[in-house]
């Protein structure tokens, strides 16, 4: 089992910045890659970004060139660092990771974008 923890969410104006961690524990060796996903109200959960165990990264259309994921092994987190952020991008954001065929999901941490 592979436990994940979000922190990071809150409440900032349109043009701002957030930082969202998402802290692995358990049995993290194996994990394939892991990222972030996000749903807002009323909409279907909509992929985000990811790494892999390599370090490869991709992102969705939506975010590229605003977002960016990355990884810090010797604390089993990966961030995902959203700059000019939109109202748009107003959602519960999910991390998620991979580790032999499952998923394991976080909790979610709601980020806000107020204009």
């Amino acid at each position: 089992q592979v436990q994940l923890v979000e922190s990071g969410g809150g409440l900032v104006q349109a043009g701002g910045s957030l930082r969202l961690s998402c802290a692995a524990s358990g049995s993290i060796f194996s994990i394939n890659a892991m990222g972030w996903y996000r749903q807002a109200p009323g909409k279907q959960r909509e992929w985000v970004a990811s790494i892999t165990n390599g370090g490869s990264t991709n992102y969705a259309d939506s975010v590229r060139g605003r977002f960016t994921i990355s990884r810090d092994n010797a604390k089993n987190t990966v961030y995902l660092q959203m700059n000019s952020l939109k109202p748009e991008d107003t959602s519960v954001y999910y991390c998620y990771a991979i580790r032999n065929r499952s998923t394991y999901w976080g909790q979610g941490t709601q980020v806000t974008v107020s204009t």
